[in-house]
């Protein structure tokens, strides 16, 4: 698995070197209802969006500055999160998307959904995450951490 996923990264990388192509990706802002992800409501926005993307053979590639205000829309209470990794993403005919990051990355993982618990984690590190359109999420940790951003905003 590491060798493929180094593989992927040296593709994805090798493109992202190549000039042109790159546009703008805003991150879209979302609501969650109290223990959905967190056991607070919250409402997560970029506060700094620079990420850009570009459709390289087999994926696409994210890169760029993005800082995610994660609020408790009950208290007002926030942190920011530095979400500026680098993936590779690529799309399977089914919808299942698989994710080759290398940095951080901000994913919600709902109650019995995947191998996390229930919450909003920061990844960072070098890692491997596959999303299944009924929302089932495997994250593969090459090398990083995770960190629950909920009780930071509870």
């Amino acid at each position: 698995m590491i060798l493929t996923f180094m593989n992927m990264m040296a593709v994805a990388l090798t493109a992202s070197l190549l000039p042109g192509g790159w546009v703008p990706a805003p991150q879209e802002s979302f609501d969650r209802p109290a223990g959905v992800l967190c056991d607070v409501p919250i409402h997560v926005e970029a506060a700094v969006d620079e990420v850009v993307s570009k459709d390289v053979p087999g994926g696409t590639i994210y890169k760029g500055k993005l800082v995610e205000r994660v609020t408790n829309t009950g208290t007002g209470r926030y942190t920011d999160a530095d979400a500026s990794g680098t993936a590779y993403v690529q799309t399977a005919a089914d919808g299942t998307q698989t994710w080759y990051v290398a940095g951080p990355v901000l994913i919600g993982y709902r109650e019995g959904a995947g191998s996390l618990p229930r919450g909003l984690y920061l990844i960072d590190g070098v890692f491997r995450l596959v999303l299944a359109p009924d929302g089932h999420k495997e994250l593969t940790m090459v090398r990083g951490s995770t960190r629950n951003l909920c009780p930071l905003v509870s």
